[in-house]
């Protein structure tokens, strides 16, 4: 099978070089020459606009930053509809927000396309060993026909209801995310200022009700001092915007997302918005003027 695939990014890049090892032709656009390049070495064909990826193909990826950059690569000038034939099939891994999903499904369907959207979640590492989790919305049918193209880039590709329901599932994701941080930050915080190891603190309670896979990954990481980002400060805050904008459309208040959001803003005004969100414990310990890393004297 042929597929168009549009955004060679952090995340694009390696999911389409799976795509490639599972079989799949490929036909790449995007932006960053040097991107194409890469996908070219490993055989994939160049297109020179996404009109031009999506023609003559059963199925289309988008795997963009955020709703605009998908509505311009799909309903834009030289956009997947230009190019797409009736029948075409666009399966949209970015996470936006999940109203744009559906509006930009609703355009393309008067055209006789289908559309899933399907953001995943794992982060670089999980997307270049082919384990990333993605949920997917859309018509049932639609998905199972193409589940076996998702599944060659995932561990996990869960059906989660209607177009949208997998950019709604996706901000759920990273609002228990955020807050988890939010919180683990805070509670280190807490221990480091009452003078009690919070290295210790996170070995006590790793085992219990507060343990979570947040605190595994990311305690070790504050404690290490080890701001690398996996997940950026800057992407989270995008998430967390449109989740708020979701939570606003359905008059679903988010007061925590709120809280949260604003901390990521101070954050970034404070320059740290290339750095993992695990940044968050900054935050905490600006306000309390300590370090919750620090060794113990």
């Amino acid at each position: 099978m042929k597929i168009g695939f549009i955004g060679l990014g952090i995340m694009g890049k390696p999911m389409s070089k799976n795509l490639i090892k599972a079989g799949y032709e490929l036909i790449v656009y995007d932006k960053n020459e040097a991107a194409v390049d890469e996908l070219k070495q490993c055989g994939a064909q160049a297109a020179l606009s996404s009109a031009e990826a999506a023609k003559d193909v059963e199925v289309v990826i988008t795997m963009l930053p955020n709703s605009p950059h998908v509505r311009a690569a799909v309903l834009g000038e030289d956009g997947v509809l230009d190019g797409a034939k009736e029948g075409t099939v666009l399966i949209d891994m970015s996470s936006i927000d999940p109203t744009e999903s559906r509006k930009i499904g609703a355009e393309i369907a008067k055209k006789g396309l289908e559309m899933l959207d399907a953001p995943v979640s794992g982060g670089e590492p999980k997307a270049i060993d082919g384990t990333i989790s993605v949920m997917v919305g859309g018509k049932k049918e639609i998905f199972d026909k193409y589940y076996d193209i998702m599944k060659s880039m995932a561990g996990s590709v869960v059906y989660v209801g209607g177009l949208g329901a997998g950019n709604v599932t996706k901000l759920a994701n990273q609002i228990i995310v955020a807050s988890n941080i939010a919180a683990l930050g805070e509670a280190l915080t807490l221990a480091k200022k009452s003078e009690v190891d919070p290295k210790l603190v996170f070995e006590a309670i790793r085992g219990g009700l507060a343990g979570s896979t947040v605190m595994e990954a990311k305690a070790p990481m504050m404690l290490e001092r080890n701001f690398q980002p996996g997940f950026r400060i800057n992407l989270h805050i995008k998430d967390l915007n449109n989740a708020l904008n979701a939570g606003h459309n359905v008059s679903s208040p988010l007061p925590i997302t709120a809280l949260v959001m604003e901390m990521m803003q101070a954050l970034k005004a404070d320059g740290y918005e290339l750095e993992d969100h695990l940044s968050l414990v900054k935050y905490y310990e600006k306000i309390a003027n300590t370090c919750v890393g620090e060794s113990e004297e």
